[in-house]
């Protein structure tokens, strides 16, 4: 993991489109970051779900997960559209895999205890550019919508 981050940052120094290599976990990040700051408010609880869930999903210690949301968070900051981000996620993971990643945008979204409607507009956006179609897409909220309801 600290391999592919090193690798991320030394060709973000490089500057170089061709080489520019970016890993699983930063840009499912970004994608979690730009839900939690779509309202414009940090909420601790976001924040922490954030880590929660990338801790969980990909298996990284708390170090790790510092250095992934740094990255995210600077690339997020720099990003114009999500497209980059899903069409990695698109390449690397099965439909399964990116209804789950769905379903920590509804987490993080759910959080703080309130959806916003940006916060809805932003998952629906990325839901699609991972290709799920909008039962999917609703099954996800749905889903965690009852867990946030029932815990």
């Amino acid at each position: 993991m600290l391999t592919r981050i090193r690798i991320f940052i030394r060709n973000l120094q490089q500057d170089s489109v061709v080489n520019n290599t970016l890993s699983l976990e930063i840009a499912t990040a970004v994608l979690l970051f730009e839900v939690m700051r779509a309202d414009h408010k940090y909420e601790e609880e976001e924040k922490a779900k954030l880590i929660e869930l990338l801790q969980h999903h990909f298996q990284l210690d708390k170090s790790e997960v510092n250095d992934v949301l740094a990255l995210a968070e600077d690339e997020s900051h720099h990003a114009n559209d999500f497209y980059r981000y899903t069409t990695l996620i698109n390449e690397q993971y099965e439909l399964s895999d990116r209804i789950k990643i769905v379903e920590l945008l509804w987490k993080v979204a759910y959080s703080d205890g309130h959806l916003d409607v940006i916060e809805e507009h932003i998952i629906r956006r990325i839901a699609d550019l991972l290709h799920l179609r909008h039962g999917e897409f609703i099954q996800c909220k749905l889903k965690v919508q009852n867990q946030h309801s029932e815990g």
